[in-house]
């Protein structure tokens, strides 16, 4: 099987290689960037790597995109304050790469990280030579995990959730079994993915929470205005609805349709992708006069503005404390996006039916504070059981499962600190 998968990756390595050379210089389409960021890639990384003077160990972080990345952000933050370390932050998709590669306090190095090959990761490992290795979520790369066991490096996997029909419960499943052993400790979100860990050999496992409740909790608490949102909230005095991260045309249509029954309501759309396409459709998509969020200033005229579409990207986990209530997309995929953000004030959140690869969604379903909305009547229904009660009573509800949550990262980082200190 191993001889398969390196078969299978060095195949693509060489087909993005001839593809690169075909690309125009300048794209903006994701896989285009995903593969011209890989171009020289190692090279690169060695070039800036022997450029830092510094002797401080380096802890490596990798996340898939820019929402694993808000997991690592708490404990990247904790680990400056508590030490001398260097932070190297890699990423396999465009979408975290883009944002991060300019604005990156607390990080010291932003990387793409280079496809699993066996030339790559030894390349990689040798430039970066990372004390520590932490992985987001679900990252099972064989060939970059065994290198890192096979010099000593303790791994870590945050934020991990195993389920039932995992790659590692299925026929194929051996080198995906193989990469799991190799990981120093995991760090799971629940019981499921606990036992589920154990079965397969794994005694190294603690249930610990999510720091993605730290690090929102972290941005809710930030002393932080916008004057364009305080004119359209009527300075946090009018009843707004928020629709965060909406992801494809499905996401849209239900939220349009649904508030053309609430003609009163404040309107903030933020949606995932901000190309000139997507915020097109979706002033198209609503009646009456809209307005994108770049255009306004604090003197701009929103007497009559019930839409505001937000056209850049950054702001949402900070927006958030302006609604009342929000939506959040995804949930018409697999993917998703973070239900907690909106949480962390307190807000009542709805979304769609697909949340099987969270536990979130759930938990909050389960304290009523959350709600699955598959219909444009369904969401206009939620929307109007919102009375000035039942969102003062949601608010009490929500805020108190963020304090039963918070704490995650600093059981997390005692253990990564313990690793980078230890003798070998």
């Amino acid at each position: 099987m191993n001889i398969k998968y390196n078969i299978a990756v060095n195949t693509v390595n060489a087909a993005l290689k001839v593809y690169a050379h075909c690309l125009p210089a300048t794209v903006s389409r994701k896989f285009p960037e995903f593969v011209k960021g890989r171009v020289g890639l190692v090279r690169r990384i060695a070039a800036e790597m022997n450029e830092s003077q510094s002797d401080a160990p380096v802890v490596w972080f990798h996340a898939s995109s820019l929402g694993e990345f808000a997991i690592a952000r708490p404990l990247i933050t904790r680990l400056k304050a508590a030490g001398n370390v260097r932070i190297v932050q890699t990423f396999f998709s465009p979408s975290g790469y883009r944002v991060m590669k300019d604005r990156h306090p607390g990080i010291d190095h932003v990387f793409y990280l280079p496809l699993d090959t066996r030339a790559n990761v030894r390349g990689f490992l040798e430039a970066v030579n990372p004390k520590a290795a932490v992985f987001l979520v679900s990252e099972y790369w064989p060939n970059m995990l065994q290198e890192l066991k096979f010099r000593s490096v303790p791994t870590f996997l945050v934020s991990a959730l195993i389920r039932n029909n995992a790659p590692f419960f299925r026929w194929y499943g051996k080198i995906f079994r193989k990469a799991l052993l190799t990981y120093r400790k995991f760090f799971v979100l629940d019981q499921n993915s606990f036992i589920n860990l154990r079965s397969l050999g794994c005694d190294n496992v603690e249930i610990s929470g999510d720091p993605l409740f730290d690090n929102a909790a972290l941005v809710a608490s930030t002393d932080w205005t916008d004057p364009v949102m305080e004119r359209f909230s009527e300075n946090r005095c009018a009843k707004l609805f928020m629709a965060g991260s909406l992801s494809d045309r499905t996401d849209l249509q239900l939220v349009a349709d649904a508030l053309r029954d609430h003609p009163g309501l404040k309107v903030v759309i933020v949606p995932h992708d901000v190309t000139p396409k997507s915020i097109a459709a979706i002033e198209n998509a609503f009646d009456g006069p809209t307005a994108r969020y770049s255009q306004l200033t604090a003197k701009s005229d929103l007497t009559d503005l019930r839409v505001m579409i937000v056209d850049c990207v950054g702001k949402l986990a900070y927006m958030y404390r302006y609604a009342s209530m929000a939506y959040v997309g995804g949930g018409f995929t697999p993917l998703l996006h973070s239900v907690i953000e909106a949480t962390v004030y307190g807000l009542p959140v709805s979304f769609g039916p697909r949340i099987e690869r969270k536990i979130t969604p759930n938990q909050l379903i389960e304290r009523g504070i959350g709600a699955i909305v598959e219909t444009p009547a369904q969401l206009s229904q939620w929307i109007a059981s919102m009375t000035p009660e039942r969102l003062d009573e949601t608010r009490e509800k929500a805020l108190a499962y963020v304090s039963e949550n918070v704490g995650a990262t600093a059981r997390i980082v005692e253990s990564i600190e313990r690793c980078l200190w230890e003798k070998k």
